[in-house]
């Protein structure tokens, strides 16, 4: 931005000062010494200098006018070719009804991978997107939450019945087998895996953090990192439910 503006400066002192010049030149036109060739030469110089500094202006104004406008808090990946949503009609979700991509339709949807026996990122994430909720107020409605279990071996539909909607009655808890869940992992990026601790609980699961978002009309647009507040996921829904 630094480097824009000295060159927008330099632009008009060149062109104010070939302005300058042109009543030099006509002082010095009359007394019999000036050249009009030279004289015609200069002006048109300094229009051409002066035309570029406002295109200049106006196109760097505008730019910034338009970033601050439609800009989002979390990593933008609109158009992207991975995450789609309609992978997810291979689960079923917390109450024993498979997943269809209709069920969405008009909704901004927040997908989000975890497990019920995660001790610190996935109530922290829920706790986060519970407070979002709130924030929306009534724009909560047009919001749904998909927690998907990626440790199936012990997240149940009636245990996800029992942890997804304590945070939210709307969140719901998404499950399916170990091989639709690798396919729907596979499909979103999201890594994960199985650690044996030592504790009484046998295992805990490594996954990725990050959430999706996807706007009304169900195409990928957004990936929220972990610690993202709740304000700016807020801010980014609103957005997309207004069409941005």
């Amino acid at each position: 931005m630094f480097i824009k503006i000295v060159i927008i400066l330099l632009l008009l002192i060149v062109a104010a000062s070939l302005l300058s010049g042109r009543t030099a030149l006509g002082a010095r036109q009359k007394d019999g010494r000036g050249k009009p060739g030279l004289r015609k030469l200069m002006l048109s110089v300094a229009a051409v200098l002066l035309v570029l500094s406002v295109a200049v202006v106006t196109i760097h104004l505008s730019g910034c006018s338009k970033n601050s406008e439609s800009a989002f808090r979390s990593t933008d990946i609109s158009g992207a070719k991975f995450a789609r949503l309609a992978v997810l009609e291979t689960l079923t979700d917390h109450n024993g009804r498979r997943v269809t991509s209709a069920d969405f339709q008009g909704k901004v949807v927040i997908v989000f991978f975890g497990y019920t026996q995660c001790p610190d990122i996935c109530p922290t994430k829920m706790v986060a997107l519970q407070e979002t909720m709130r924030l929306l107020g009534p724009a909560a409605d047009r919001v749904q939450v998909l927690f998907v279990t990626v440790d199936p071996e012990r997240d149940t539909p009636v245990v996800l019945a029992a942890y997804v909607p304590w945070f939210d009655p709307r969140f719901l808890g998404l499950y399916g087998n170990p091989r639709a869940t690798r396919d729907v992992a596979e499909e979103f990026r999201v890594v994960y895996s199985k650690v044996k601790d030592g504790t009484a609980l046998g295992y805990s699961m490594d996954h990725g953090a990050t959430s999706y978002v996807f706007d009304p009309q169900g195409r990928p647009r957004l990936l929220i990192r972990y610690g993202e507040a709740p304000q700016s996921i807020a801010d980014d829904v609103l957005k997309l439910l207004v069409g941005h």
